[in-house]
Formats: structure tokens, sequence, C-alpha cells
């Protein structure tokens, strides 16, 4: 029995491989095929040879407990919470308000709509059914977005929707379920509800913040222990998860269970990680935590979708038997997630309490609204033996939701999917905006330069010819001057020199980032002055793709987001006379670490100019005007440094002497790791050596 499973395991994961294969060729969602080669399996696996293909079988524990935590950590992981806080009430009007709306004109309508083919059913089974099917599902439509250029702000929108209304639906579907197997009583079911639902929303995000900096904090503990670093993300994805289940079935509060979202909990979770705990992970970690995370939710959607034929056909559903209530079913859902959509945008656009959202983009939200593994989750949390007073089919409740809720996603995956394309053309989402057209040929500038500069290098050497090096320098120089030449056309009017400058300071702005990051990395500021500078970057970068005057301005007001504001109060109100002390300190770094971004954007745009001249960036002016700005950001910051240095001479200079420790230190863990990796030294001299380093560090 268990080699069969293992062999089905990996059976369903070498498919999933070759459907990856196909998909790319063909352009097609992955998830569209997987679910496709899933179907192909059913009669499949009833031959003999290919029966072990059943024995790996997708039960409500292995979706809700392994998987589902795998999906929503490295979909949240990466989501930026200031980019999130921007659209908050956009995402929480969608997530809740949408998805309630959804529910009830979904639960109404069906209920009054079967009766017209013959067969009535009961409200609280088409609500029921309702709560499960109104919660999106982002995986294949997120995809899809990242390969067709769908504007970022929109992906962001719709996948924080649906990360969040699958807390709700989960919480929703809970509370019907319970009053369907356990009756109505009244204002008491209502008041338990209302209770319920509440508790899990708010507890869910106060559970998951809470989680979150536990995590953060045991990440700092772990540093230079890159194992344990990956494994504690993923303990806190499933315990997390686990544990705002455990909690929701043993903890009471004045006699009412008090329920977390475990699946809210683990979105908050994720996010605090992404966003505060990140910058906590060694860098090596750092850089690779995506690729892991992305690697596992690989992994958890495959099995996922290939299973699904598979879990289908074990639930014994006939489904023509059903076809008639599929397809008015699948119509319903449809004009039920329009309704939720168009309202609800035109009322925040009304109200203007973010950017308006067009309309453009409110059609693409409501036609991407896939459904997958949350909906199958929850129609295997029904009883077999659910039923209600006058249910007198021949099928059960389960059986029925099931059977519309499989039609529901083979449509949103086989119809809906398969045409986002066809929407984002017809809308043109997918074309780039002015801005955007600029970086587009500043990258393609850069490239070629780099390339050219990469090749003479080459021949410096004498790694090619003398004829190879003079086919590719002709070649790359035309492509170069041509994409500058294109660059110039789109400058020529005075909206599109805003433009060539608008990109330029994105440019620049990445520069500082660059140099920013390796500054924390090597130890020279610490994670609070990195997150200020880092913070006051980001929004500098939002002002400037914004077109905004401010852009161009420097700052020295607190540019923290909310999550940092909070940890920062937190930091004072336990250890205040500490951080007092280092109120100094941490001034001078972050005036340090600007003065140093500042002269290495000048640096490097002037080395950059001298060898490539100024077509890249549209012409002299627009360049001369960056290079003043950043004269003066240098200029500033230095003139705060040496304030800092007035204050305490004797304290500043222990902490520069500190910097160029750091500095050695971080070259003689390089010229380590070098040796190692060039098999210069065993394996066990890099062991002996990399300890004392590490003696040496904490020493510091």
């Amino acid at each position: 029995m268990l080699l069969e499973t293992l062999l089905a395991l990996f059976t369903l994961t070498f498919i999933s491989i070759g459907a990856l294969l196909i998909s790319q060729k063909i352009r097609l969602p992955y998830t569209v095929l997987l679910l496709f080669f899933g179907t192909l399996l059913v009669p499949l696996s009833s031959l003999s040879y290919f029966s072990f293909l059943r024995e790996f079988e997708l039960t409500p524990e292995i979706l809700f407990f392994v998987f589902l935590p795998i999906l929503i950590f490295e979909s949240a992981y990466t989501i930026n919470i200031r980019e999130l806080t921007g659209n908050i009430r956009t995402i929480s009007f969608l997530a809740i308000g949408s998805f309630l709306l959804s529910t009830l004109f979904i639960s109404c309508i069906l209920y009054f709509g079967l009766p017209l083919i013959g067969l009535p059913i009961p409200f609280l089974v088409t609500l029921l059914f309702a709560s499960l099917i109104s919660a999106t599902d982002p995986v294949a439509v997120l995809s899809l977005f990242k390969d067709f250029g769908a504007p970022r702000r929109l992906s962001l929108i719709f996948e924080g929707e649906s990360l969040f209304n699958d807390g709700t639906a989960m919480a929703v579907f809970l509370i019907v379920l319970e009053i369907l197997l356990h009756g109505f009583n009244g204002w008491g079911s209502l008041g338990e509800g209302l209770f319920f639902f509440t508790s899990m929303i708010i507890g869910g995000v106060l559970f998951g913040l809470f989680m979150g900096l536990v995590f953060s904090k045991l990440l700092e503990k772990m540093q230079r222990n890159e194992f344990a670093e990956i494994t504690i993300t993923m303990l806190a994805a499933h315990l997390t998860f686990i544990l705002s289940e455990v909690i929701s079935s043993s903890v009471s509060f004045f006699g009412y269970s008090l329920h977390i979202s475990a699946i809210i909990a683990t979105v908050i979770t994720s996010v605090v990680i992404g966003n505060y705990g990140r910058s906590k992970m060694s860098k090596g970690v750092e850089e690779y935590m995506e690729k892991f995370w992305g690697y596992f939710a690989f992994i958890a959607n495959s099995l996922v979708f290939i299973s699904m034929g598979l879990l289908f056909h074990s639930l014994h559903i006939n489904l023509f038997q059903f076809i008639l209530p599929i397809i008015l079913t699948i119509f319903i859902v449809m004009i039920g997630r329009a309704f939720s959509i168009y309202p609800v945008i035109s009322l925040l656009n009304i109200l203007r309490w973010e950017k308006p959202i067009p309309s453009s983009w409110q059609h693409l939200l409501s036609w991407g609204s896939l459904r997958g593994a949350l909906a199958i989750t929850m129609v295997l949390f029904i009883p077999e033996n659910a039923t209600l007073p006058g249910w007198e089919y021949s099928f059960s409740i389960k059986e029925f939701i099931a059977a519309i809720t499989i039609g529901c996603i083979y449509f949103t995956l086989f119809i809906k999917a398969t045409t986002i394309r066809r929407v984002m053309n017809r809308y043109q989402l997918g074309e780039l905006h002015p801005l955007e057209e600029a970086q587009y040929r500043q990258a393609k500038s850069l490239i070629y330069a780099h390339a050219i500069a990469k090749f003479s290098d080459y021949h410096n050497k004498g790694y090619i010819t003398d004829k190879v090096f003079a086919s590719l320098k002709d070649r790359y120089d035309r492509e170069y001057t041509k994409s500058c030449a294109i660059s110039h056309e789109l400058y020529e009017t005075k909206e599109g020199r805003d433009i060539a400058q608008r990109a330029l300071r994105v440019y620049a702005i990445g520069i500082e980032r660059h140099f920013l990051k390796i500054l924390f990395h090597y130890g020279e500021i610490t994670e609070p002055v990195y997150k200020r500078v880092l913070g006051k970057l980001a929004l500098r970068l939002t002002h400037v793709e914004n077109g905004d005057a401010y852009a161009g301005k420097d700052t020295l007001t607190n540019t923290d987001d909310w999550l940092e504001i909070f940890v920062n109060f937190l930091r004072k109100l336990i250890w205040r006379k500490e951080n007092l002390g280092k109120d100094l300190v941490g001034s001078y770094m972050y005036y340090r670490a600007q003065e140093i971004i500042a002269r290495k954007v000048l640096k490097y745009l002037k080395t950059f100019v001298m060898k490539n001249g100024y077509g890249l960036f549209g012409d002299k002016a627009i360049f001369d005007a960056l290079l003043k700005e950043y004269e003066r950001f240098a200029l500033g910051a230095k003139k705060k440094m040496q304030e800092c240095e007035e204050l305490d001479e004797e304290s500043l200079a222990q902490i520069c002497e500190d910097f160029g420790r750091r500095g050695v230190l971080k070259a003689e863990e390089d010229e380590l790791k070098e040796l190692t990796e060039n098999e210069m030294i065993t394996p066990k001299l890099s062991i002996l050596l990399a300890n004392e380093l590490r003696k040496e560090v904490g020493k510091q």
C-alpha cells in the first residue's frame, strides 16, 4: 500500500512536469492542463496496470492542513505591505463586502431558480453552496497576469481579495454548515454566528500578527544558520494554521467558543515575515527564500489540481444527472460575481478613499474569478449524512453541492482561464504606459551597453578573435544607437522629457536600493536604519511612478509603514532606556547611509555617461539636473553627519572603527567561500575557519 501510494505520488509529480512544459509552449494556464490531465487519469486508473494511481488520495485533512498553508504563505510572502496598505480599503471591501453580496445573490437566485427546472432545493443548501463558491482562487489567473503584463496594482488587488476572502468564505461556510447540521435557533443562532464571524476575522488578524512577530524574532536569532531559517518559515506557515484550529476548538470566551480564522492568520503571518522578518534573514537565505516557497507551491498546486479529476471520481457522482442544475448554476455564479464587483467598485470610486479603479479593471476582476482548491476542500468537509427535513432526493446534500461545484470549477478553469488573455487584449491591459515604455527603451540600451563592455573585455583578454569582436561590436553598436534614437523620439515633447526624467529617477532609486542592501548585509547599518531609508526610497519611488512633484524632494520625515511603527512602539515600550541611548548612533548611521548611496548614484551615472554618452538618458540637461539633486542629497546628509559628530565625537569614532572591522570580516568570509567552492581547502579546514570567523563576529 505504501509503495503504491509513493509510486502514485511521484508519477503524478512527473506528469505535472510534462504539463508545465506543454503549458509554456501552447500558452495555456498550467493549472488548466493539470486538471485536464487529471481528468484523463480517471479512465486510465481503471486499468489494472495503472490502478496504483488511485492510492494517492486528497483527503480534506491533507488539503486543509498541508497544502493550503503552503499556497497561502507563498502568495502572501511576496506582498508589499506598503502597497497592501495603500489599497486596503479596496481589498477589504472586495474580500468581505463583495463576497457577502455574491453569497446572498447566488443563494437567493438559486433558491428561486432551481424550482423552474423541477429541482426545489432548501435555502440553507443554496446558501452553503454560495458561501464556498464565492471565494476566488488566484493561482491560475495571477500567473497569467504576470505573463501578459497586467498592471501591478490590479494584480495586488486581485491577490489581496483572493487571500482574504478565503478566510471570509471559510467563516461563513462553517456558520451555515453548523446551522444546517444542528438547526436554527432564532436570535441565539444569529448572535453566535455574528460572534463566530467577528472573532474569526479579528482573531485571525491579531493572532497572525503575533505569530509573524514571534517567528520574525526567531529568524533574527537564527542568522547564519541557513537551514534553521528556512525551516522556521515552514513552521510559521503550518504552526500558525494548526494552532489557529487548536485554539478555535479549545478556547471559549463568556461561554462562546473563540474561533480564529486559520487562513487569515496565516496570511497576516506571511505578510509580516515577508516584510518585517525578511531583513532579519541571512543574505543567502533571503535570496533563496522565494525560490524555496515557489518550489513548494509548485508541488502543492501540481498535486492538488492533477488529483482533482481522481478526487471527483472518488465521490462517485454522475455529473450528467445534474447537467441542467450545473448549467444554471454556472450562469448564476457568473452574474453573482459581476453583481458583487461593479456596485462595490463604483461606490469606492465615488467615495475616493483610494485611487479610482477603471472600468477595464472591473471587467477583468469580474471575469477572472476562478475557483479551485478551497472550494473543493469545503465540499469535502460536508458530512456524507448531512440532511434536512423534507429532503427526499435520491442524492445527498453533499453530492448535489459537489456536482455543481465541480461544474463551476471546470467552467472557470477551462473557459474563463483560457480566455483571460483575450479579455486583457480587448481592454489593452497588457499595454505599456508611457513610463514603462521609457523604462523599456532604457533597459534595452543598458543591456546592449553591458554586452558591449563585456565582449570588449573578453577581446582585451584574448578570449575572442578580432573578427568575432568586430562583428559583435558592429551589431551591438547599431542596436544601442537605434535604441537611443527611439528614446530621443519619445523625449522630443515636454511630456516626453518629463517621462525621461521620471525613468531616470527610477533607475537612480534602484541604484540606491542596491547599495543600501549591501550596506545592511555588510553590517554597516542597523535594521531600523535600513528599513527607515528603504521606506524613504519606496515613498520616493511611488511618487515618481505616479508623476507627483514630490518625487524629487528629499525628506527626513518618518516613512515607516504601520508595521514598523507598531514594532518600534513595542520596542520603546519594553526597552525604553536602551533605545534612547542609541538615537544618536542611529541618526549618524541614517545620514551616513544616505550620503554613501547618493555618492554611489553619482559615481555610477557619471561613469556610465563617460563610457556611453547621454543617449540613454534623453539629454545632458535631464542628466545634469538629477546629478545636482543627488549632490544636494549627499551634501545635506554629510552636514547632518557632522552635526552628530559634534555631539559625541568619541562614540561615533568607535562606530566608524566597527564599520571598518565589519568590512574586513566580510572580505575574509568572501575569500573563505571562494576557497571552499574551488576546493582549495578541505571541508574540515573550511568549517574550522568559518567557526573562527563567527567568533570574531560575536566579539564585535
